[in-house]
Protein backbone atom coordinates (compact mmCIF):
# COMPACT_ATOMS: atom_id res chain seq x y z
CA UNK A 1 0.00 0.00 0.00
CA UNK A 2 0.91 3.35 -0.71
CA UNK A 3 1.79 5.65 2.15
CA UNK A 4 1.30 9.23 1.87
CA UNK A 5 3.84 11.35 2.43
CA UNK A 6 3.94 12.85 5.61
CA UNK A 7 4.29 16.92 5.70
CA UNK A 8 7.62 17.49 6.79
CA UNK A 9 7.67 18.29 10.95
CA UNK A 10 8.63 22.10 12.19
CA UNK A 11 10.98 23.21 14.89
CA UNK A 12 8.58 21.42 17.15
CA UNK A 13 8.21 18.21 15.83
CA UNK A 14 4.80 18.81 14.57
CA UNK A 15 3.51 18.11 11.30
CA UNK A 16 2.79 20.85 8.94
CA UNK A 17 -0.66 21.29 8.64
CA UNK A 18 -1.36 24.12 5.63
CA UNK A 19 0.07 23.67 2.83
CA UNK A 20 2.95 25.78 1.23
CA UNK A 21 2.17 28.91 -0.45
CA UNK A 22 3.64 31.79 -2.56
CA UNK A 23 3.53 34.94 -0.63
CA UNK A 24 2.77 37.90 -2.87
CA UNK A 25 3.58 41.05 -2.35
CA UNK A 26 0.73 43.03 -0.91
CA UNK A 27 -0.87 45.54 -3.77
CA UNK A 28 -1.44 49.78 -2.32
CA UNK A 29 -3.16 50.98 -4.89
CA UNK A 30 -4.89 49.49 -8.04
CA UNK A 31 -2.38 49.39 -11.37
CA UNK A 32 -2.54 52.60 -12.92
CA UNK A 33 -3.42 52.90 -16.53
CA UNK A 34 -0.66 53.91 -19.39
CA UNK A 35 -1.39 54.96 -22.79
CA UNK A 36 2.24 54.77 -24.77
CA UNK A 37 0.91 57.39 -27.40
CA UNK A 38 0.92 60.09 -24.53
CA UNK A 39 3.40 61.65 -22.44
CA UNK A 40 3.39 61.17 -18.51
CA UNK A 41 2.74 64.72 -16.85
CA UNK A 42 3.77 65.64 -13.89
CA UNK A 43 1.29 66.52 -11.18
CA UNK A 44 2.63 69.37 -9.08
CA UNK A 45 2.98 69.17 -5.70
CA UNK A 46 0.43 69.54 -3.10
CA UNK A 47 1.43 72.49 -0.86
CA UNK A 48 1.27 71.52 2.79
CA UNK A 49 -0.88 74.07 4.71
CA UNK A 50 -2.15 75.84 2.16
CA UNK A 51 -5.84 76.20 1.70
CA UNK A 52 -7.91 75.57 -1.48
CA UNK A 53 -8.83 78.68 -3.93
CA UNK A 54 -12.51 77.71 -3.12
CA UNK A 55 -11.95 77.38 1.00
CA UNK A 56 -10.22 81.41 0.28
CA UNK A 57 -13.30 82.23 -1.51
CA UNK A 58 -15.32 81.22 0.92
CA UNK A 59 -13.41 83.07 3.22
CA UNK A 60 -13.11 86.20 1.91
CA UNK A 61 -17.40 86.09 1.44
CA UNK A 62 -17.60 85.49 4.78
CA UNK A 63 -15.21 88.58 5.87
CA UNK A 64 -17.21 90.74 3.48
CA UNK A 65 -20.57 90.17 4.75
CA UNK A 66 -19.15 90.71 8.04
CA UNK A 67 -18.55 94.64 7.03
CA UNK A 68 -20.76 96.98 8.05
CA UNK A 69 -21.94 98.19 4.44
CA UNK A 70 -22.26 95.25 2.93
CA UNK A 71 -25.01 93.72 6.45
CA UNK A 72 -26.63 96.94 5.72
CA UNK A 73 -27.06 96.60 2.33
CA UNK A 74 -28.40 93.19 2.72
CA UNK A 75 -30.87 93.86 5.23
CA UNK A 76 -31.95 97.45 2.99
CA UNK A 77 -32.33 95.08 -0.21
CA UNK A 78 -34.67 92.51 1.78
CA UNK A 79 -36.71 95.44 3.42
CA UNK A 80 -37.16 97.52 0.06
CA UNK A 81 -37.71 94.36 -1.61
CA UNK A 82 -40.92 93.08 0.79
CA UNK A 83 -39.25 90.14 1.66
CA UNK A 84 -39.12 91.38 5.63
CA UNK A 85 -40.87 94.19 7.64
CA UNK A 86 -39.61 97.89 7.54
CA UNK A 87 -40.51 97.23 11.25
CA UNK A 88 -37.04 94.52 11.47
CA UNK A 89 -34.88 97.90 10.59
CA UNK A 90 -36.30 99.72 13.72
CA UNK A 91 -33.35 98.58 15.79
CA UNK A 92 -30.17 99.21 12.87
CA UNK A 93 -31.79 102.94 11.73
CA UNK A 94 -32.40 106.73 13.30
CA UNK A 95 -35.68 107.88 13.17
CA UNK A 96 -35.48 109.99 9.55
CA UNK A 97 -33.72 107.17 8.16
CA UNK A 98 -36.43 104.62 9.27
CA UNK A 99 -39.31 107.52 8.12
CA UNK A 100 -38.01 107.07 4.76
CA UNK A 101 -37.70 103.16 4.70
CA UNK A 102 -40.99 103.29 5.87
CA UNK A 103 -42.23 105.87 3.04
CA UNK A 104 -40.27 103.36 0.41
CA UNK A 105 -40.99 99.55 1.54
CA UNK A 106 -45.16 99.60 1.04
CA UNK A 107 -44.03 100.29 -2.68
CA UNK A 108 -41.32 97.44 -2.41
CA UNK A 109 -39.40 99.09 -5.01
CA UNK A 110 -36.94 96.52 -5.08
CA UNK A 111 -39.45 93.54 -6.04
CA UNK A 112 -39.15 91.92 -9.14
CA UNK A 113 -41.28 93.13 -11.85
CA UNK A 114 -42.09 91.30 -15.21
CA UNK A 115 -40.94 87.26 -16.06
CA UNK A 116 -37.92 87.66 -14.17
CA UNK A 117 -38.33 86.79 -10.41
CA UNK A 118 -35.21 86.00 -9.24
CA UNK A 119 -34.24 87.76 -5.52
CA UNK A 120 -33.02 91.18 -6.10
CA UNK A 121 -29.29 90.65 -4.48
CA UNK A 122 -26.37 92.66 -3.64
CA UNK A 123 -23.08 93.16 -6.07
CA UNK A 124 -21.04 95.11 -4.12
CA UNK A 125 -21.73 97.50 -1.26
CA UNK A 126 -18.45 99.63 -0.55
CA UNK A 127 -17.68 102.97 1.97
CA UNK A 128 -15.72 105.53 2.69
CA UNK A 129 -15.28 106.96 6.07
CA UNK A 130 -15.08 111.06 6.09
CA UNK A 131 -14.40 111.31 9.86
CA UNK A 132 -14.45 108.56 12.75
CA UNK A 133 -17.16 106.69 13.58
CA UNK A 134 -19.07 107.57 10.12
CA UNK A 135 -19.30 105.47 7.36
CA UNK A 136 -20.92 106.76 3.66
CA UNK A 137 -21.47 104.11 2.11
CA UNK A 138 -23.17 102.87 -1.55
CA UNK A 139 -24.43 99.15 -2.71
CA UNK A 140 -25.12 98.16 -6.51
CA UNK A 141 -28.03 96.04 -6.49
CA UNK A 142 -29.17 93.35 -9.13
CA UNK A 143 -33.21 92.96 -9.65
CA UNK A 144 -33.68 90.25 -12.82
CA UNK A 145 -32.03 92.45 -15.69
CA UNK A 146 -31.55 95.47 -14.04
CA UNK A 147 -28.84 97.22 -11.58
CA UNK A 148 -30.17 99.55 -8.99
CA UNK A 149 -28.01 101.75 -6.38
CA UNK A 150 -28.62 102.73 -2.87
CA UNK A 151 -26.40 105.12 -0.60
CA UNK A 152 -26.61 105.08 3.13
CA UNK A 153 -25.17 106.48 5.85
CA UNK A 154 -24.09 104.70 8.82
CA UNK A 155 -23.29 106.47 12.67
CA UNK A 156 -21.80 104.48 15.03
CA UNK A 157 -23.61 105.17 18.09
CA UNK A 158 -22.08 105.35 21.81
CA UNK A 159 -23.30 101.62 22.50
CA UNK A 160 -20.70 101.02 19.64
CA UNK A 161 -23.43 99.74 16.86
CA UNK A 162 -23.11 100.83 13.47
CA UNK A 163 -26.86 102.92 12.91
CA UNK A 164 -28.15 103.58 9.51
CA UNK A 165 -28.75 107.76 9.53
CA UNK A 166 -29.68 108.26 5.89
CA UNK A 167 -31.00 106.36 2.60
CA UNK A 168 -31.39 107.28 -0.61
CA UNK A 169 -32.61 104.62 -3.46
CA UNK A 170 -31.24 106.02 -6.83
CA UNK A 171 -31.65 109.41 -6.18
CA UNK A 172 -35.44 109.00 -4.90
CA UNK A 173 -36.59 110.34 -1.67
CA UNK A 174 -39.31 109.06 0.71
CA UNK A 175 -41.20 112.09 -1.22
CA UNK A 176 -40.51 111.50 -4.91
CA UNK A 177 -41.47 107.77 -5.19
CA UNK A 178 -41.09 106.12 -8.25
Amino acid sequence: MDAMPTPPADAHGRGRRTPLRKTMPARKAPPGRRDSRRPETQRPAAVPNRPSASALRAAAARERERQPPYWFASRLVLVLSGQRPVHSMLRHTRSSAYEKLSGLAPHAPLRPRGADRTSPAVLDARGSQPRDGVIEAFARIVTGDRQRAIAFRLELCPDHRWRCAAVELDGQSANRRP
